[in-house]
């Protein structure tokens, strides 16, 4: 989360003081009451839990319109989400075409691994690295993300803050530290209607 909080601060226009709508899916608790005092009535938090948050929202079926927010945040959310595909495609739906999304997985070394007959906790503990995970990403998730008609752009921990020890200093010299996707509406895509 810190990760997300410098790039946000430093690399993004959320704060630039103008009015935007923000969609904050699964809303980490420590974030919601910065975004809230930020961004004010712009900000709208969604989990498919009811009573999690501001909204009660499916991610493969999302009840807004087209082009909808500035700003999407969604961190740990998809590796959930057995059709995260369709969430995908839905979050690039909603997302205005000036605006950039967040979308945060765990990514691992290998390429992305799922299987819809592994559904005990203890198999997906062992195949997913946790017990409600149905798959685990790979560098590859990126190629996901493009084929929802995003352009993708990745930024790493040491892109953040120039050096080893600035990554130590603040906490983020760990391989657990994550890098940051962010989706933007691909340029190459037309839409065609039908």
């Amino acid at each position: 989360m810190r990760l997300a909080w410098l790039y946000f601060t430093t690399r993004t226009n959320l704060f630039d003081g103008r009015p935007r709508r923000m969609l904050h899916v699964a809303p980490e608790r420590c974030f919601v009451p910065l975004l809230r005092a930020r961004l004010g009535s712009g900000y709208l938090t969604a989990d498919i839990q009811p009573g999690r948050a501001d909204v009660v929202m499916d991610l493969t079926a999302i009840q807004y319109d087209d082009a909808t927010f500035d700003t999407i945040y969604c961190s740990h959310v998809l590796e959930h989400i057995p059709d995260d595909r369709k969430a995908m495609a839905e979050l690039r739906r909603v997302l205005k075409p000036d605006g950039w999304a967040v979308l945060l997985v765990p990514v691992d070394d290998g390429p992305t691994f799922e299987d819809s007959t592994i559904t005990d906790e203890v198999n997906r503990l062992a195949h997913f690295g946790q017990e409600d995970h149905v798959r685990r990403y790979g560098p590859d998730y990126v190629d996901r993300l493009r084929e929802a008609r995003f352009d993708v752009t990745v930024t790493t921990p040491m892109d953040l803050c120039g050096g080893l020890r600035e990554l130590t200093r603040i906490g983020l010299a760990t391989r657990w530290a994550g890098d940051i996707y962010t989706c933007t509406a691909s340029r190459s895509y037309s839409r065609v209607d039908h």
